[in-house]
């Protein structure tokens, strides 16, 4: 007969307050096969923890019931404290009395007898529990970064210099991301540039980088330890090993200045055959195969003037897509953010005026390599503009496009009032309408008073509703509810501070590796405090803004967390993984693959057996998702941990009193 222990937590007042714990433990002691129940203010405390492993030697336990908080904060240590004990680890069971019961329940007998009836099954459960053996996954001491902005660079960086190989790859052409982009950075108005690039060019010619640009992840499969990718790598039809970055190709194309630059967001304008920006890394041209006319028509004059301007023979119409097969441990996606769709920003002016513009946009112009080389002049004519008026929270905090807060828009539309004053005086009057200054960063609040007190520039607590449009300007109204009062403000120039959204790159990682979401689109970490950069797929890790809005100080941070967490799996040279996985009864499969179609993982496959078709799991890939299980219509694969003889007692239990 199996001898079962059960341990209650107090969890402080979080379970207490509205479990009845003592109640719950002399219920417990009652249950069959229970020979000890003990209740503890903190179980997860080394005193609590001691109680557990003193009544499992004491008792000779064979299985442990843990009344707790959920399993995903402590299942590890009680598991641990388990196998330090003798007894397997997998033979705890945790009844969640915490998030499932305390936490939901207002009414404190509802909130005991629903507590009495998790433990009930858990108990159930343990009875049938079985010892389970983890298996062993060899480590790929190698990563892979998706992404190549700030965040990429310095986890892939950090992982380099620990000694491993990375794999960075960036879909446009040149790594940079949304920072470079930039012209100076809050608070302190260091040069964007003069910060990035280093980084920039330490990650290119790092020994331990390979550097995949124009490239993008197609598929991933496998799992921690152990993933296979495939990556697609654009044809650039310049060759990079001969390319020397002399820029003949562009001053020779056809389509010189007459193609929209995306780096400048449509302010600018390009040739067919481009760089990005001058400080791209790495220095290499590419050509449009969108716009070029060799390309798009097949024939450009009587020969592509851009051929014949190089004499390094780089430039070749020849290549194709190419397909990149990487093995890897780790995989870090750091796919930045982008700004919310122009169609919200509509009733604000936006794409009604090319005077209303963003604050990504406005650094473009105020860049000393922007399209107006620094100049602040209005898009519609190409003069100084006499008043200028910032729009913070377009389109963030609002229930119909975006509850959350960018994080950002404060401090870039005050860096930005800085940078105006530097660059055009104080003769240009400058209005910031906010619905809140959140100032919340090391030297931010000390940056903000120093804007406020600038001459000429008036601050309004209160958010226009509409930016209308008119011949000789715009007309922006807003009510100022500090001095009660409704303004109207005739301006040249509109900046709108917008909303930060989770990237193309973003949605593509989530799709492409199965990770999870939150409410608001971004990438869902384990914990929101434990584990801030993992994701619910074991070795799959997150960084910067791709999880949600960040400014480069916290985005840093970030992604050399996640490259900490990273080099942990990397550093071992084999990893425990869940036993949790499916098995088939090859008796009673008949090989009708439908497992095959469900899986997830791709963990199964068939095999021929006494002339016979049968499936069989791959136990390293598979993550005991369940799917193969409940989709088996023979009823052949079972999930360890989890059989039907072991689910249907607690079911029963469920309904017992």
């Amino acid at each position: 007969m199996p001898r079962i222990g059960v341990f209650i937590c107090h969890c402080g007042v979080n379970i207490a307050q509205n479990v009845n714990v003592e109640e719950v433990k002399r219920y417990a002691e009652r249950l069959k096969d229970v020979v000890v129940s003990r209740d503890y203010k903190y179980l997860c405390s080394n005193t609590g923890c001691g109680i557990i492993k003193e009544a499992i030697k004491e008792y000779k336990l064979d299985g442990v019931v843990v009344a707790a908080c959920s399993p995903r904060m402590h299942e590890h240590t009680f598991q641990r404290v388990a196998e330090e004990s003798g007894l397997n680890k997998y033979k705890v069971e945790v009844a969640n009395i915490r998030e499932q019961c305390s936490w939901v329940h207002s009414s404190r007998d509802e909130a005991t007898s629903k507590a009495k009836t998790l433990v009930r099954m858990a108990v159930a459960k343990a009875r049938l529990a079985e010892d389970l053996k983890p298996a062993r996954i060899k480590i790929t001491r190698e990563a892979l970064v998706i992404g190549g902005g700030v965040a990429g660079i310095q986890s892939a960086l950090d992982l380099a210099n620990e000694g491993f190989k990375v794999h960075l790859v960036e879909r446009e052409p040149s790594i940079g991301g949304r920072m470079a982009q930039l012209d100076k950075t809050f608070p302190t108005l260091d040069c964007a540039s003069c910060i990035l690039t280093p980084k920039m060019m330490e990650a290119a010619n790092h020994p331990n980088i390979d550097l995949l640009v124009y490239s993008e992840v197609e598929s991933v499969k496998g799992s921690v330890g152990d993933y296979t990718v495939r990556v697609k790598k654009k044809p650039r039809y310049v060759d990079p090993g001969k390319c020397t970055g002399c820029g003949d190709c562009a001053s020779a194309c056809r389509l010189k200045n007459k193609v929209k630059n995306e780096f400048d967001l449509g302010l600018g304008r390009r040739g067919a055959v481009y760089v990005p920006f001058p400080q791209a890394v790495p220095l290499k041209y590419v050509i449009d195969d969108k716009t070029c006319l060799y390309l798009t028509k097949g024939r450009c004059g009587d020969e592509p003037l851009c051929m014949k301007a190089c004499k390094q023979g780089a430039i070749d119409f020849k290549q194709k897509e190419e397909i990149v097969d990487l093995r890897v441990g780790v995989i870090i996606v750091a796919t930045g953010y982008d700004l919310i769709d122009k169609v919200g920003l509509y009733e604000l002016g936006y794409g009604r005026s090319p005077d209303v513009i963003t604050t990504l946009e406005f650094e473009r112009l105020i860049n000393s390599s922007g399209p107006t080389r620094g100049e602040v002049l209005r898009p519609s004519n190409n003069e100084k503009p006499g008043s200028i008026t910032f729009i913070l929270c377009a389109g963030s905090r609002d229930k119909r496009l975006c509850e959350w807060c960018c994080r950002v828009g404060c401090m870039t539309a005050l860096k930005q009032v800085y940078l105006i004053r530097e660059k055009l005086g104080d003769t240009v009057e400058v209005n910031v309408c906010y619905t809140d200054i959140r100032s919340y960063g090391k030297g931010y609040e000390e940056f903000y008073r120093r804007i406020r007190g600038v001459d000429n520039v008036n601050m309004f607590r209160g958010r226009p509703s509409e930016v209308r449009v008119k011949p000789d300007g715009l007309i922006v109204n807003v009510f100022d509810t500090l001095s009660d009062k409704l303004f109207e403000i005739k301006t040249d120039l509109v900046v709108l501070v917008p909303a930060i959204v989770p990237s193309t790159g973003t949605l593509d990682a989530a799709r492409t590796l199965r990770l999870s979401r939150s409410n608001d689109g971004f990438l869902m970490e384990a914990h929101p405090k434990l584990r801030p950069m993992d994701s619910f797929l074991s070795g799959v890790f997150i960084a910067g803004c791709c999880q949600g809005p960040k400014d480069i100080q916290d985005t840093v941070a970030h992604a050399s967390g996640a490259a900490s967490r990273a080099a942990w799996i990397l550093s071992s040279d084999t990893l425990e993984a869940l036993p949790y996985t499916a098995v088939v009864n090859e008796d009673l499969c008949s090989g009708c693959k439908t497992c095959l179609l469900v899986c997830p993982y791709q963990a199964i496959e068939t095999v021929m057996k006494d002339n016979k078709l049968r499936a069989r799991v791959n136990s390293t890939l598979c993550q005991g998702c369940g799917c193969c299980v409940v989709a088996c219509p023979a009823k052949a694969i079972y999930q360890l941990g989890f059989k039907d003889e072991q689910i249907k007692p607690m079911i029963t239990g469920l309904k017992e009193e």
